[in-house]
């Protein structure tokens, strides 16, 4: 199937209140370019060089997500045009970003990534830790940066129970920090979960926006 039939798949099995973020890592403009002729506009990519070299030659309304583990020096060269960061796990992460998008005049919208997996490789922050974080007074400072939601990778299983369960976990700590400090956040919405292999259960589950690479774009190119 093309990327197109791939998208229109999709667009059919997945609720219109879910984004799609089309995962593009490794694949080349001509896909990205595909997809976008398509009507897709949601890209997300993992590594910061990556996205650096390809956004330039691409279309300025594609609306980039940056969804992995984000080095502090990195942010300014993503500061520019990035959408949506997915992946903030500390207070220093959030300070480099919003200092990075005072310069650049923006504010930006960022996701708290956090840790629900088995998996330790996996990055994110604890529900404390959390808390912490939004309880401190740098964080109150903030005037450029925008919290949107939360975002969490889960455990890379066939077990469909300790799917439901990590990502009921993650939605469950959506809606303890939307009582406790986004009450009257009206944008503090997203639940970004869910990816090739398990975003059915993830819908399912109450995500808002999953990230999806292979479904969309097949295998990808490590070489």
């Amino acid at each position: 199937m093309s990327i197109k039939e791939n998208l229109d798949k999709l667009r059919k099995e997945i609720p219109p209140h879910v984004k799609v973020v089309a995962v593009s890592k490794t694949k080349p403009p001509e896909d990205i370019m595909e997809a976008y002729n398509a009507g897709h506009r949601v890209f997300g990519e993992n590594k910061a060089q990556e996205l650096i070299s390809k956004q330039p030659g691409l279309p300025g309304d594609i609306q980039w997500h940056f969804i992995g583990h984000l080095q502090r020096n990195k942010v300014k060269y993503l500061a520019p045009f990035v959408r949506l960061i997915e992946s903030v796990d500390s207070l220093r992460l959030l300070r480099a970003i919003n200092k990075e998008a005072s310069k650049n005049g923006r504010i930006i919208d960022c996701l708290l990534q956090f840790h629900i997996a088995e998996e330790e490789s996996k990055f994110g922050l604890d529900l404390e830790e959390c808390r912490i974080l939004l309880k401190s007074e740098d964080y109150q400072q903030f005037g450029n940066v925008n919290l949107r939601g939360v975002m969490a990778m889960a455990t890379f299983t066939d077990d469909e129970k300790q799917l439901h369960r990590e990502f009921a976990t993650l939605k469950r700590y959506f809606d303890a920090l939307k009582k406790e400090f986004f009450t009257d956040k009206a944008d503090f919405t997203e639940v970004s979960m869910g990816m090739t292999n398990d975003y059915r259960i993830a819908v399912e589950e109450g995500s808002t926006m999953v990230r999806i690479g292979t479904a969309i774009f097949g295998e990808r190119n490590y070489c």
